[in-house]
């Protein structure tokens, strides 16, 4: 095996404490013996909840060897918030210990850059790996298994039981619910997200009249996994987005039965079909749907886009988002979203909750019979708050929601705000017409009222729409992420990746990695940004702009490096950073950001 850097493992701190542990601190020397996972993340991430799923397997195979421990590391200020912590961990099923790092104080230490990031710690205390992004399993897997056989042969290698300790179950109707719909019946339909189920109800919105499914995670013809979005079809049956099973079901009131009509189980990454048959193709993190335009459009959060399903024709296909996070509007092909999670059909207007950006935008018909994307509320990645009055300086935090109301304007679950908002189109205005709701995600009209789904309250709360708006005190945030000082002029952008043991880049039909780079605000590049194929570029800094934002998209393809295997296993590992840097005299000349490997440049 290759001789690995020495560099020794900062010590494990957080205001917040830890979770899943019995009410024990843990440190490194507790751990010592263990192979340890550090797992950085923030729960708005959709790439970070894949991660979490990608770790289950690890995680059940080497329970005896491997400790993950999820380090809680915030974006938005509600996050920052321990009891919204405690929920997460709850509502993603994270069996592990968490530090909730409010101060991102163990992120700094580690010179983690973005959400997720891995960091794989040895038995004797020593950073042996970093992986960004997504797609790391196997290269963890592979990794593992020659961390346990190297110190099993040295003596350093501890078995036993992990640190984690379950929290104890608190019995509710609802746990952690995403989405309702209305049913014929007059019953609510509301998708359990955390027990895996859907939960038909009264009309009053508490008693419970069935649930369907096992309650386990699954992907058979009674089970979900993680289920979000609903929506009432045309003939009376009910879309399912089952979220982390990366597919669309649907459900019968009538017969009670579950079809699978879109997705296969497994995850879309780049290069998969974008279009064909439904059951054929690879979705990716489906989080709301809507029946719009005789489609069924897909917020298809986990890749940044909008798809549709046709069920006449029985097909899927992306329709708008390039898969780039961010807020760019213009011919749907073209624009760009970042983590979608909530639609709603208003008329001319197919409406959006697009989270990460915290905006709302919209879809509707161009004049060349396409699709143009368009922004109502929001600017980007960075800026967020609770601010009402005209649209183009109101803030939002990480909507999951919107609700088409009669007159034309739209409510928006403002999730990380605990409030429901409105925008009205014919004024343009945003105001507030309801807080104190713990993590509204959703909302549906019944009769004169709406109710809404209180996800982080476990039930769902019915309000009289108000004639006036709720008046609160104005505040903006931007994401507080130290900025990194880079040198005027020439930058160099260094990608590194080093391909898992045993596998090597593919480059049988091509080039097999991918660099996209910009910047906000775009006048910040004088060089070097675009798309290209190269690992490594040189950027130049314009003159007159000391700070700004560089985003940065990186993708490498590996295949198994063995010329008898006929069909070689292949793995795709990509991840966006958004770094924000300032331009100072005694600042880099090189920007390193680490894909998979250690940097040994620094």
């Amino acid at each position: 095996m290759a001789s690995r850097a020495r560099v020794r493992a900062p010590e494990l701190i957080g205001e917040g404490g830890w979770l899943n542990t019995g009410d024990r601190d843990l440190t490194l020397a507790d751990l010592r013996g263990r192979i340890v996972v550090l797992d950085f993340w923030t729960f708005c991430c959709v790439n970070c909840l894949h991660v979490l799923d990608e770790l289950r397997e690890l995680e059940e195979r080497h329970r005896d060897t491997v400790v993950i421990v999820g380090v809680h590391s915030p974006k938005f200020v509600h996050e920052a918030d321990h009891q919204a912590v405690v929920d997460a961990v709850e509502r993603h099923g994270v069996e592990h210990p968490v530090l909730d790092d409010p101060q991102l104080a163990t992120w700094k230490q580690y010179a983690v850059r973005a959400w997720p990031t891995l960091v794989v710690i040895d038995p004797e205390g020593y950073v042996v790996a970093q992986h960004a992004g997504e797609g790391h399993a196997h290269a963890l897997a592979t990794l593992v298994e020659e961390l346990i056989a190297e110190h099993a042969a040295k003596g350093t290698l501890r078995r036993g039981d992990g640190p984690y300790v379950p929290p104890e179950p608190v019995a509710t109707d609802l746990r952690f619910p995403g989405k309702a719909v209305a049913l014929p019946s007059g019953n609510l339909l509301v998708s359990d997200t955390t027990r895996h189920q859907l939960v038909e109800l009264a009309p009053d919105g508490e008693r419970v009249v069935r649930r369907i499914g096992s309650g386990e995670r699954g992907f058979g013809a009674d089970a979900f996994n993680e289920p979000q979005g609903l929506a009432l079809l045309p003939d009376g049956t009910v879309a399912v987005a089952d979220t982390v099973n990366h597919a669309l079901r649907v459900f019968d009131p009538e017969s009670g039965t579950v079809e699978t009509v879109a997705g296969t189980g497994r995850q879309w990454w780049q290069g998969s079909p974008v279009a064909g048959p439904a059951r054929e193709i690879d979705l990716s993190s489906p989080w709301d749907i809507a029946w719009w335009q005789e489609r069924l459009w897909i917020a298809m959060a986990g890749v940044h886009q909008l798809w549709t399903y046709d069920p006449a024709t029985g097909t899927v296909e992306a329709v708008a988002g390039t898969t780039n996070e961010g807020l760019v509007d213009g011919p749907a092909a073209e624009a760009w979203f970042a983590q979608p999670s909530g639609l709603a059909a208003g008329g001319d207007r197919l409406w959006i909750a697009d989270s990460e950006t915290s905006a709302v935008r919209w879809v509707e018909r161009a004049d060349d019979g396409g699709y143009v994307v368009r922004t109502a509320v929001g600017t980007g990645l960075f800026d967020f708050g609770h601010r009402d009055g005209a649209a183009e300086q109101a803030l939002l935090q990480h909507p999951l929601g919107v609700t088409a109301l009669p007159d034309g304007s739209v409510a928006v679950a403002d999730t990380y705000n605990h409030a429901l908002r409105r925008f009205d189109p014919e004024s343009g205005e945003v105001t507030t017409l309801a807080t104190d709701l713990r993590e509204p995600s959703g909302a549906v009209l019944v009769d004169d009222d709406i109710v809404v789904v209180e996800s982080a309250r476990h039930r769902l709360t019915r309000l009289r729409l108000p004639e006036e708006a709720v008046r609160v005190a104005a505040v903006a945030h931007r994401t507080q992420r130290a900025a990194t000082e880079v040198a005027p002029g020439a930058l160099r952008l260094d990608i590194v990746f080093q391909a898992p043991a045993g596998q090597k880049l593919d480059t049988r039909y091509g080039p097999s990695t991918r660099l996209l780079v910009s910047a906000t605000p775009p006048e910040l590049l004088a060089d070097g940004a675009g798309a290209g194929t190269d690992l490594a570029r040189e950027l130049t800094l314009a003159d007159g702009v000391t700070e700004g934002v560089l985003h940065v998209s990186a993708m490498a393809a590996s295949c198994d490096d063995d010329p008898a295997i006929e069909y070689p296993a292949c793995h795709v590992h990509q991840q966006d950073w958004g770094v924000p840097v300032r331009v100072t005299d005694g600042g880099r000349a090189r920007l390193g950001l680490v894909l998979a490997g250690l940097d040994a440049a620094g």
